[in-house]
């Protein structure tokens, strides 16, 4: 139900930095009751007890799952209100229970992703963390590093930010090799970068290759063991796109072999990764972060300021970037 009172309990899930209410677009909500749970929780009956009492559930990207077993447990909620794709969130379920989901599908690309992709491929091919930790422990220049001019950058998927990467690794004089689907090899070719002649020869010659590809039915496991095998010893994998993409073991295999080399990885099956001895973590050659692509604060702004307009334009009864419009006949019949 669309609020006549302007005033909402509002509940913001997986704040793991504590950092929504340092944001400036944090402001907009004063005046609403507002409850920040830092932890991520996936248990049903925890959840339900702890947003019992919430109008609104602000979610960031897919850190939590909302299903019918947890909105048929939510009966004072009214709106779940984020920044972009919905496939964690049962639109059938919520309209069924008569919830709002307002979700803006932005055009904006993710610059910090670009930017954590390079950074991870410096770290990686000179050694950055490991060099850094061992001067920390009283030793001088323990490794050999590898420099980027000359060698060969693999782009797989050149969308937006596979097209970022790409002229990134042009300007530090790399020499590209660009694969995907039939658009990812036109939009690389209208920008005169070369193609590789098969995803074969994409794996063997590239010194890093970087994955930027969409998750879908098409693309999960569309790496596997045959495609890493062929990769040189002193190559680097970068992932932060999807940790589906590659089948399941594949890469800590592949590693254990030493082809490729290295790994730089952002994304994992499982998130949060907080298990120490998970078996990617434990590879040497294998840099990891935790998905740190699209955490920057400037990009949380640009997020959560869009959850907060949505939220204002509901309490206002204007709800906007619907994605069940058919809750908005419920509601008009009411």
């Amino acid at each position: 139900m669309i609020p006549t009172s302007p005033r909402l309990r509002i509940a913001v899930l997986d704040d793991y930095q504590d950092v929504v209410r340092t944001l400036d677009c944090f402001k907009r909500l004063h005046g609403h009751d507002i409850d920040v749970w830092n932890d991520s929780v996936a248990d049903v009956d925890v959840l339900a007890k702890r947003l019992a009492d919430a109008d609104v559930l602000v979610l960031l990207r897919e850190r939590t799952k909302v299903d019918e077993a947890l909105v048929s447990r939510l009966p004072r909620l009214k709106l779940i209100s984020q920044n972009g794709h919905v496939p964690h969130i049962d639109l059938d379920a919520c309209t069924r229970h008569g919830v709002i989901v307002s979700s803006a599908l932005t055009q904006r690309p993710s610059y910090p992703t670009v930017e954590l992709t390079w950074g991870l491929i410096l770290a990686a091919m000179r050694n950055i963390p490991f060099e850094s930790e061992a001067l920390r422990s009283g030793s001088w220049q323990t490794t050999i590093g590898l420099g980027l001019r000359g060698r060969t950058l693999g782009i797989y998927g050149f969308g937006r930010l596979g097209a970022m990467v790409a002229r990134i690794g042009a300007a530090f004089g790399m020499e590209l090799l660009v694969w995907g689907r039939r658009g990812s090899l036109d939009r690389a070719q209208a920008e005169g970068f070369p193609i590789a002649p098969s995803k074969e020869a994409l794996f063997a010659k590239s010194d890093v290759l970087s994955l930027h590809l969409r998750l879908n039915a098409e693309t999960a496991g569309l790496i596997g063991p045959a495609d890493l095998t062929l990769m040189k010893p002193t190559a680097v994998l970068v992932n932060t796109s999807r940790a589906e993409l590659i089948e399941p073991g594949a890469l800590v295999a592949a590693l254990r072999e030493g082809r490729p080399g290295k790994a730089a990885i952002d994304v994992f099956e499982h998130e949060p990764l907080t298990n120490p001895d998970d078996p990617l973590l434990l590879q040497p050659n294998a840099l990891c972060t935790p998905h740190l692509g699209y955490v920057e604060r400037d990009n949380y702004e640009f997020a959560y300021g869009n959850a907060f307009d949505q939220i204002l334009a509901f309490a206002d009864g204007k709800p906007i970037n619907v994605h069940n419009t058919d809750v908005l006949k419920q509601e008009h019949r009411k």
